[in-house]
């Protein structure tokens, strides 16, 4: 996963049952897989995991997919076929993360009466 200011890209496929979610190295190499499908996923897919937001869209709390989800939806459970349609049939969306700020540990320095 992207940190920082770093760009965050990734696949939002709507079901009929659920929204599902894959994240990717970028648009590009989404594009390339969809010209050439000899390129490996690998070099596609950031991380072999599949997401469901429980109908909350693009946005909703991502939990890992669960078997009985993506073969009710996809006809399998194994995870590369998913991938495939989903890169195949899904929508392709980037966003940039905010930049991380804050105080790691307010109870050491002076902003903290002793």
């Amino acid at each position: 996963m992207p940190r920082g200011n770093d760009q965050q890209t990734k696949v939002h496929y709507k079901g009929k049952e659920d929204d599902f979610i894959i994240f990717v190295d970028s648009a590009e190499a989404v594009e390339s897989w969809k010209k050439d499908s000899s390129v490996p996923l690998a070099q596609v897919v950031s991380g072999w995991k599949v997401f469901v937001t429980h109908k909350h869209g693009n946005q909703g709390i991502l939990d890992a997919a669960s078997n009985g989800a993506l073969e009710s939806e996809f006809g399998t459970h194994a995870e590369e076929d998913v991938v495939k349609q989903i890169l195949q049939k899904g929508a392709l969306q980037e966003t940039e993360n905010k930049e991380r700020q804050g105080d790691r540990n307010i109870t050491q320095g002076g902003t903290v009466a002793h």
